[in-house]
C-alpha cells in the first residue's frame, strides 16, 4: 500500500490533518524567489508515516490548507522555513503559526558541527542515509509525470521531521537552549516579511 495521497491546489476539507498536534511541512519550487518563482508542490505529514502531496497547477485557492496552516493549536515543522514561509505567504497568502524549525534549532544547539542540512540531520541524529538526488528536480509537471523517484524524494522531506525535533529538542533542554530556539522560530514571520520586501541580507550588521 502507498503511503501518499496527491491532492489538486488544497487539501480535503475532512483531512485527519486538522486534528493532529503537529505536522511537517515542505515545499517544492520552480526557483528561489517566492516574488518571480512557483509553489508547485506542498507535502505534509503528521508523524504517522502517511504523506499528503498537494499539487499547485494554476490555483493557489486553498481555504482548507489555511486553516491548518494557521491554527496556533497545531505545530507546524519545517527544515530551512524561512524558504517555505516566503512562497506560502506569497502564493497563498498565508501566515503560518506555531511553528519548529529543524535547521535552526541544529544550528543553535548543535555547534559541535558544522553541518545541519536534513541530509545531516537524518544521518547524526536518526542513523538514516537520506537521498538529495532529486532536489533540483523539475516539480512543475503534471502529477503522473511525477517518477517514483520524486514523489519518494518529495514524502522523505517530511517523513522524518517529527523524530528529528525529538532529538533537537532533548539537546536544546540539555543546553538550555529552548527559549532562546523559540525566539528564533517567532522571528520567522518577520524575517520572511522582510524577504518578501527585498531585504534579505542582515539588517542588524553594521
Amino acid at each position: 500500500m502507498k503511503n501518499y495521497k496527491f491532492y489538486l491546489s488544497d487539501i480535503d476539507a475532512n483531512t485527519s490533518l486538522k486534528s493532529a498536534s503537529s505536522i511537517a511541512v515542505d515545499g517544492e519550487f520552480s526557483g528561489l524567489d517566492p516574488k518571480t518563482d512557483k509553489l508547485h508542490l506542498l507535502q505534509l505529514c503528521d508523524g504517522s508515516g502517511f504523506v499528503h502531496l498537494v499539487k499547485f497547477e494554476k490555483d493557489y485557492n486553498a481555504p482548507n490548507l489555511k486553516e491548518i496552516l494557521e491554527n496556533n493549536k497545531i505545530k507546524k515543522i519545517f527544515h530551512f522555513g524561512r524558504a517555505d514561509l516566503g512562497f506560502l505567504k506569497q502564493h497563498l497568502n498565508i501566515n503560518v503559526k506555531n511553528i519548529f524549525d529543524t535547521k535552526i534549532a541544529s544550528k543553535i544547539c548543535r555547534k559541535f558541527s558544522p553541518d545541519h542540512g536534513l541530509k545531516d540531520l537524518c544521518r547524526d541524529l536518526l542513523g538514516i542515509n537520506l537521498s538529495k538526488q532529486h532536489q533540483t528536480s523539475d516539480w512543475g509537471k503534471r502529477i503522473e509525470e511525477y517518477s517514483k523517484d520524486q514523489i519518494s524524494y518529495a514524502c522523505n522531506d517530511v517523513l522524518y521531521l517529527h523524530k528529528i525535533k525529538l532529538e533537537l529538542e532533548k539537546i536544546l533542554i540539555r543546553e538550555n537552549k529552548s527559549n532562546l530556539a523559540e525566539q528564533c522560530f517567532n522571528f520567522l514571520e518577520t524575517r520572511t516579511d522582510l524577504d518578501l520586501v527585498g531585504l534579505k541580507k542582515d539588517i542588524f550588521e553594521h
